[in-house]
């Protein structure tokens, strides 16, 4: 879908305020049933209450300073309609980011209403512009199949590389070996 200059949706910086609202978008990416296939899919009410906790204090972090983590949102009224993450790594050199600097795109979730409008693609377009502002050499991001073809259309490859997951500790649980 091609959206006009005029009819692009409004990309703003999140805020403290925003944290309610970014905490009931995120749980459409964990707590979905769509998800459960995930290996860091919500399975309990108790693992529900942590990452809650848990993101509600690394946004408060985050939100109130200018460093390698952006979080934007599309507003609505009264509620937001999407939003999405970008976090700044610093990695070995490769002959694809020799800075090193690497973008992680993460959690673009737009509202279950709003899908179909643009908003996912305005998002992704904004935090494009920030990471390359800040000197970054490369966007990385991880998807679900269903998403898949949405990251394609906005010129992501895929990267031949499978992406695993082991948890070293869980909620309430002591390290993993």
């Amino acid at each position: 879908m091609s959206v006009s200059a005029l009819d692009a949706p409004h990309v703003r910086s999140a805020t403290p305020d925003d944290i309610d609202e970014l905490l009931r978008l995120r749980a459409h990416l964990l707590e979905d049933a769509s998800s459960v296939d995930l290996p860091y899919a919500v399975t309990s009410p108790h693992q529900s209450a942590s990452w809650r906790e848990a993101y509600r204090g690394w946004l408060g972090k985050h939100l109130c300073e200018d460093g390698p983590v952006s979080v934007v949102v599309v507003p609505g009224t009264g509620r937001l309609r999407a939003c999405a993450t970008a976090v700044i790594d610093q990695r070995a050199p490769s002959p694809a980011c020799l800075s090193g600097r690497a973008g992680w795109v993460q959690s673009v979730v737009t509202d279950p209403r709003d899908r179909g409008c643009g908003l996912g693609t305005a998002v992704l377009h904004y935090l494009t512009a920030w990471l390359r502002a800040r000197g970054v050499d490369e966007i990385v991001l991880q998807t679900t199949s269903a998403a898949a073809d949405f990251y394609r259309r906005a010129g992501f490859l895929a990267s031949g590389e499978d992406l695993l997951f082991k948890p070293l500790r869980t909620a309430g649980k002591a390290p993993l070996t």
